[in-house]
């Protein structure tokens, strides 16, 4: 893949962050993002599972920034973000997948109904949706993956911001 061509592919996924279409990313995206995932399977705030996940939301933030604000203004515009990703991940596409871990690790708590340390596709999309994903996409997607670990869903989105479409 060319650096144009994984530029654009890094733009297209700024969206996914930008969860009030406010043309940034911010704290707040990561703190909706919680909020949307806690509503969904209906756990609170207070809880240690939403506690966990607003920690793991904040971690997320945190690494973004790091990578990515150049300007220091706690927001990431859309040149920030292709800028940072591309310029820190090209070579070491896994360490974005590092710094969402706790967020992710935490997500899967919520949805990892029976404690099994694997979720189920239902939950998958249900996650999927709570987070902005079209429905029919977030559906495929459920599909595709099947029931998920941990380790793969780290994979599999480090490969979201890395691999060709």
């Amino acid at each position: 893949m060319d650096s144009a061509e994984y530029e654009r592919k890094i733009a297209a996924r700024f969206a996914t962050f930008d969860q009030d279409g406010n043309g940034y990313i911010s704290r707040e995206d990561f703190s909706t993002a919680a909020a949307a995932l806690l509503a969904e399977f209906g756990v609170t705030a207070r809880s240690e599972k939403g506690q966990a996940l607003y920690s793991g939301a904040e971690a997320f933030w945190q690494g973004m920034a790091g990578i990515a604000d150049r300007d220091g203004d706690q927001r990431i515009t859309r040149d920030e973000f292709v800028g940072g990703a591309v310029k820190r991940l090209r070579d070491n596409p896994a360490r974005f997948a590092e710094i969402a871990r706790p967020f992710l690790h935490a997500a899967l708590s919520l949805a990892d109904g029976d404690g099994s340390g694997s979720v189920s596709a239902p939950q998958v999309e249900r996650a999927l949706r709570a987070l902005g994903v079209e429905a029919e996409v977030a559906s495929l997607t459920a599909q595709a993956l099947g029931p998920v670990t941990e380790d793969q869903v780290l994979s599999a989105f480090a490969s979201y911001f890395t691999v060709p479409e």
